[in-house]
C-alpha cells in the first residue's frame, strides 16, 4: 500500500483529428480500412478472461454494403449469462480491493493505447460496422471514448476528496466504496464511446459488469474489449456477453446479484427494464442501480432575429450527420414565417450537396443507416407523410436498400404542429418542419414544450437577448443539454455533461461526477479518540 496522496493529471479533451489530404492519419486510416475489410472475423464471448464460442452464431455486414461480411460473433444465452454473473461476484472483491490509483492506471492506459496505436483499428471498425465517416468516427470512437477514461479518472479522485467536517475529538471520514454485485451495461449501436464508457464507468470505482453490446455493434464493441484487455484490465471484471435481449438480460436481470443497470437505447425497452427490477425486487439482495438514457425527440427553434446562414448549417448538421441516428438529432425544427423563405431557400441549396454512400469514400458526407429493421421503422415515416395531406417534401424523401440501407436526407414540411412526425422519435435522417406566424411565439414555445414526451437536447436561435432569455424560459424544461445558437448535437465530455430527463432518460449525466457517484456506495466512518466513560447527562442532577 502506497502511502501517498496521488494526483491524476488533469484531463484535456482528446484533440479532434482532422483526417485531411495528405495528412499521415488518413493514410494510416485508409490502409486499416482496407486490411480489416479484406479480413473477416470471428468474435467469441469474453467470460472470466477466457473466449467462450456457443455456436450460436450471427453474420457481421456492413450497413452500406450488403455483400461486405466482416465476421461472425457468436451468441450469449442463459448458461452463458449465469457463466458471467460467478465470473464477476468472484473477480469482485480483489478488484474492489485494488488501491484505486492502480484501478486507474489501467483506464488512462486505455485512453493512451485509444488515442495511439489503437486509433486506427477501432475507427475503422466503427465506419465499416456502424456506418461513420472519418469525422463521425474519430469524434465517438476515439475522442469521446479517451476523454470519458481519463475525465472519469479525474472526476473519482475529486469525489473522493469530499469529506465530512469533524467535532473535537472526533474524526469524520466518507469512504466511497463499489456496489456489491454486477452491474448490467447495455450499449447502443450509434456510439463506440458510449459502448466503451457504460461497463468502464462502474468498474473504475470497483464495480464489475456484464456487457452487452447492441447485436449491431458487436464489431466494434469486441476490439474496445481487446483493447481494455490490453491495457491490463483483470479477468472477470467486465465481461462481454453479445446476444439477443431476452437471452441475456431475462436471466441477467433476474440475478439476485444484480447490483445495478447501465443503460442506452430505446425507451420502450428502457422501461420495461424497470418493470422487470421492480418485480423482481423481493429476490434481490440489494435495490438495484438504475441509470438510463434513451430516445429523444430534439428540436430546433428559431427567432425571427436568428441568423439564417447559422441556422441551416446547424439543421443541416444537426439533422443529418451521422444519418439522424443519434439520440440528441435534430428532428423537428420551428421557424416564424418572416425567416422562411430565406431559411429555404439556403437549406433547399446546401442539402444538395450532400453525398451519401460508403464511408470509406472520405468525400461522403453521411452513410447507411444501421440495419434492415432500422430502414423499415424509418421509411415507414416517409411513406405516411408521403400519403398525408398536411406535409410535404422539402428534401429527399426516396431510399434504396439494394446495395446498403441508403436513406436520403429528408426534410418534411407540416401544417400541424402535432404531426406525428413532430411527435415520434424516428432515429435516421428525417427532420419535420413547423413554420409559425411570429406573433405566435409565445403559443409555439409553449407547443414545443408539450407536443413530445421526451426531453434530451434542444436548441434555440436568435440575436435578439430578450427573446433568447424568453426563450430559454419557456423550455426550461425541455432539454437536459440545451443550446444556444448551436445545433443539439456534439456534447464534449468535460464540457456538456449528457443526459435528458422526461421519457429520455435519469440524467446522471455520463461524463461526469454524477454518473460515478450512482456506482458508489459511501460509508461513514466516526472515530471518537476519547470515549465517554459514564452514561449520565448534566440534566439528570438535581441541586
Amino acid at each position: 500500500m502506497s502511502n501517498a496522496y496521488f494526483k491524476v493529471p488533469y484531463p484535456d479533451n482528446e484533440p479532434i483529428l482532422s483526417y485531411g489530404p495528405g495528412t499521415p492519419e488518413k493514410d494510416i486510416l485508409k490502409a486499416t480500412l482496407e486490411a480489416m475489410a479484406a479480413q473477416e472475423i470471428e468474435i467469441p464471448l469474453i467470460i472470466g478472461g477466457k473466449e467462450v464460442r456457443t455456436g450460436n452464431t450471427a453474420d457481421i455486414t456492413a450497413p452500406h454494403d450488403h455483400s461486405l461480411k466482416l465476421g461472425t460473433y457468436h451468441k450469449a444465452g442463459e448458461k452463458e449469462v449465469q457463466m458471467a454473473i460467478k465470473a464477476a461476484v468472484e473477480a469482485q472483491k480483489e478488484w474492489a480491493a485494488m488501491p484505486w490509483e492502480h484501478r486507474v492506471s489501467i483506464f488512462l492506459k486505455a485512453a493512451e493505447l485509444l488515442a495511439g496505436p489503437w486509433r486506427a483499428t477501432v475507427n475503422a471498425a466503427t465506419m465499416l460496422g456502424q456506418s461513420k465517416t472519418a469525422y463521425q468516427a474519430e469524434i465517438d470512437s476515439a475522442c469521446e471514448l479517451i476523454d470519458f477514461w481519463r475525465f472519469n479518472s479525474f472526476y473519482m479522485t475529486e469525489l473522493m476528496s469530499e469529506q465530512p467536517d469533524s467535532a473535537p475529538g472526533m474524526w469524520n471520514r466518507l469512504e466511497y466504496r463499489a456496489l456489491e454485485g454486477f452491474i448490467f451495461a447495455v450499449t447502443p449501436f450509434n456510439f463506440s464511446s458510449i459502448a466503451g464508457n457504460l461497463p468502464t464507468a462502474p468498474a473504475m470505482v470497483g464495480c464489475v459488469s456484464l456487457w452487452k453490446p447492441a447485436s449491431s455493434a458487436v464489431y466494434s464493441a469486441y476490439f474496445l474489449m481487446k483493447l481494455l484487455e490490453e491495457a491490463g484490465l483483470p479477468a472477470g471484471v467486465v465481461n462481454f456477453v453479445p446476444g439477443s435481449g431476452a437471452q441475456v438480460g431475462n436471466p441477467a436481470m433476474a440475478s439476485p446479484d444484480l447490483a445495478g443497470i447501465h443503460f442506452t437505447g430505446s425507451t420502450q425497452v428502457f422501461q420495461d427494464m424497470w418493470k422487470t427490477v421492480g418485480n423482481n425486487l423481493s429476490k434481490m439482495k440489494y435495490y438495484p442501480r438504475i441509470v438510463g438514457e434513451t430516445g429523444g425527440k430534439d428540436f430546433i427553434f428559431a427567432h425571427n432575429s436568428a441568423d439564417v446562414d447559422a441556422l441551416i448549417v446547424a439543421a443541416l448538421r444537426g439533422a443529418f450527420e451521422y444519418q439522424g441516428q443519434k439520440c440528441s438529432a435534430a428532428s423537428r425544427m420551428y421557424i416564424p414565417k418572416s425567416i422562411w423563405p430565406e431559411f429555404k431557400e439556403g437549406f433547399v441549396q446546401e442539402v444538395s450537396q450532400i453525398k451519401m454512400g460508403d464511408p470509406r469514400d472520405f468525400s461522403n458526407f453521411i452513410g447507411a443507416v444501421i440495419d434492415k429493421g432500422a430502414f423499415k421503422s424509418i421509411t415507414s415515416y416517409i411513406d405516411y407523410a408521403r400519403e398525408a395531406k398536411d406535409a410535404e417534401f422539402l428534401t429527399g424523401g426516396n431510399y434504396d436498400d439494394s446495395r446498403g440501407w441508403f436513406i436520403e436526407p429528408t426534410t418534411i414540411v407540416t401544417t400541424n404542429p402535432t404531426f406525428k412526425t413532430m411527435q415520434e422519435e424516428i432515429f435516421g435522417p428525417v427532420l419535420t418542419i413547423f413554420v409559425y406566424e411570429d406573433e405566435d411565439l409565445d403559443h409555439t414555445l409553449a407547443l414545443c414544450d408539450t407536443t413530445s414526451p421526451y426531453a434530451l437536447t434542444g436548441a434555440i436561435f436568435g440575436q435578439d437577448r430578450k427573446a433568447l432569455v424568453k426563450m430559454a424560459d419557456a423550455l426550461r424544461n425541455t432539454a437536459g443539454n440545451f443550446y444556444i445558437n448551436d445545433k443539439p448535437t456534439g456534447a464534449v465530455v468535460g464540457q456538456q455533461p449528457f443526459g435528458g430527463g422526461r421519457a429520455s432518460g435519469t440524467n446522471d449525466k455520463a461524463g461526469s461526477a454524477m454518473n460515478l457517484l450512482r456506482w458508489m456506495s459511501a460509508r461513514t466512518i466516526k472515530e471518537t479518540f476519547v470515549p465517554p466513560k459514564g452514561w449520565g447527562y448534566p440534566h439528570m442532577e438535581e441541586s
